[in-house]
């Protein structure tokens, strides 16, 4: 895994806490989070990304 690649896993991860927090606080609905999380993934392109799908 590259630096680049690295990066993009974190900044994907750190992503998904956020989007997670406004989820259990009520402030997005489930259809938001998917969007935005399909929109994090193409944006960060993580290595892992089938997993997290």
């Amino acid at each position: 895994m590259t630096k680049e690649q690295m990066e993009n896993e974190v900044k994907y991860k750190m992503s998904l806490k956020m989007l997670n927090e406004l989820l259990k606080q009520g402030l997005i609905t489930k259809e938001e989070y998917d969007k935005i999380n399909i929109l994090n993934i193409e944006t960060f392109s993580p290595m892992l990304k089938d997993l997290y799908v």
